[in-house]
């Protein structure tokens, strides 16, 4: 194992963190909000040195690393950053117990948008800034980040590969363009843009500054962390409309970006993820609305409810405008359906992934074909491109460890004595990095009830969601660290 290489990589994640975190500081100062000043200061002071430490010791170290060492890399920095970005919350006794904090940090960060927290407004403008910037940070990734500001230079080429495959979304990782530095960079100047027009927008409805900042964090990285004790349902339906067009815009692969910028239109018309995940979105709000009717005044407003509600949830931002929860059977089911669905490969949405299920139904298509004629070659094509066997092979052991986990933490929370529907939605939404679930950590719930057992366990599920489940079990793995030796 290269620990030093590790080490240093990880020392520069607490820089960046310790850097990012600045601009609370200096909101809290302005604010004359003391506690959070406190808070952030000393937080800043003890990444800083612990990053410091790691930079000095780990100095010498060799570059190049493996496949499973990027993943078990990506998997302790997010643990480690996350443990450290949730000391302003509890350092400034906002957020008083430490493992609520870091419930909230890890939210934050995974993008989630899970909450233990019942009164947000009452949080200091430096807290609620850092909280919701967490998800901005989480959406595209740290470590791409990293590797897009080229702190390794050219000379990463041994492992900025094995990073980005484990901390980006999806079945598979490509090159944007031959070095991945640039691929890092691309992504991160579309997702910043991109950021700057949602905020532009939102300014443009009459959203306060700071509001449209901190509600664009949680829309570019799919968090939904509100700073309202509503969300979005307070605001104009201007604003509703523009959150549910950037949520969804969100939930795009960012490649299908690039390929506009290159004007490529007819690659992505014709990109079957995309036609799937706006086919799913389409369908979905028709049902709904049509299930819906009568449930509100008037038409335009069941749509917008219905469409905002779809955006949300299926690009696992968890926005609400509406308590869902009050809805028809059938609309919630649907509800439930495109929480497990998610949205695009590559983009910041989570959940399963429209790539995946691609892959799924087609790999059961190819299936059903070989049994009748056993003698036919038969492969899988997306994109008029095939589909290599191992992406095949990964995407059924995804889905076989996706099941496993999601079972065995439905049966841990369980132990709470919630509802059955109320710890399965938890679980789902935890582990999809969706937000909101149904009955008691509904919209206008939280999570704030569950044992410090089930919150472990949901804090787990978040991070193996967000990672894409690999780099989080191979740290449990014995034969991660039994054969990396050295």
């Amino acid at each position: 194992m290269n620990y030093k290489m590790m080490g240093r990589f990880i020392g520069h994640i607490l820089l960046v963190e310790a850097v990012f975190m600045i601009p609370s500081l200096l909101i809290s100062l302005v604010k004359q909000e003391d506690m959070a000043c406190i808070g952030f200061a000393a937080s800043i002071c003890m990444i800083l040195i612990l990053s410091l430490l790691l930079l000095i010791l780990c100095k010498s170290s060799k570059r190049g690393f493996k496949a499973k060492e990027g993943f078990v890399c990506v998997g302790i920095s997010w643990i480690v950053m996350s443990l450290l970005g949730s000391l302003p919350f509890y350092i400034s006794r906002e957020i008083p117990s430490y493992l609520d904090a870091l419930f909230e940090t890890v939210s934050g960060f995974t993008t989630t948008g899970s909450s233990i927290l019942s009164e947000i407004e009452e949080l200091s403008m430096g807290i609620l800034y850092w909280r919701s910037f967490t998800h901005w940070l989480g959406g595209m990734g740290v470590l791409v980040f990293v590797l897009a500001v080229g702190a390794f230079g050219e000379s990463s080429k041994g492992f900025t590969m094995h990073l980005l495959r484990a901390e980006s979304p999806g079945p598979q990782v490509g090159k944007l363009v031959p070095k991945m530095k640039k691929t890092a960079e691309i992504l991160y100047l579309i997702y910043i843009l991109l950021t700057i027009v949602n905020v532009a927008f939102l300014l443009f409805g009459g959203m306060p500054l700071f509001e449209a900042v901190c509600t664009a964090f949680g829309t570019a990285g799919t968090g939904g962390f509100g700073i309202k004790n509503d969300s979005i349902a307070g605001y104009s339906p201007y604003i509703q409309n523009v959150c549910t067009v950037f949520m969804l815009l969100f939930g795009v692969n960012f490649s299908c970006y690039y390929m506009l910028l290159l004007r490529q239109f007819r690659s992505v018309f014709k990109d079957e993820e995309l036609r799937l995940y706006l086919g799913v979105v389409i369908g979905s709000i028709i049902l709904i609305t049509l299930n819906l009717k009568g449930f509100y005044a008037t038409f335009e407003e069941t749509l917008r409810h219905a469409a905002f509600q779809v955006a949300s949830i299926v690009t696992t931002t968890g926005y609400a405008t509406t308590d869902f929860d009050l809805w028809p059977t059938f609309s919630k089911s649907i509800i439930l359906g495109l929480m497990v669905i998610g949205a695009s490969a590559g983009s910041t949405g989570g959940g399963f992934k429209c790539a995946r299920v691609l892959i799924i139904v087609k790999g059961l298509r190819r299936n059903l074909r070989r049994a009748i004629s056993p003698q036919k070659v038969q492969v899988v094509r997306i994109n008029d491109h095939m589909v290599d066997e191992k992406v095949l092979e990964n995407t059924n052991a995804y889905l076989s460890a996706y099941v496993i986990i999601l079972f065995i933490s439905f049966i841990l929370v369980s132990f709470d004595r919630c509802s059955v529907l109320t710890s399965f939605t938890a679980v789902l939404s935890c582990f999809n990095n969706i937000g909101p679930g149904l009955e008691a950590v509904g919209p206008t719930c939280n999570f704030g009830d569950f044992s410090w057992m089930s919150k472990l366990v949901l804090i787990g599920d978040m991070l193996a969601g967000r990672l894409e489940i690999f780099p989080i079990l191979l740290l449990f793995s014995r034969t991660t660290w039994g054969r990396l030796k050295g």
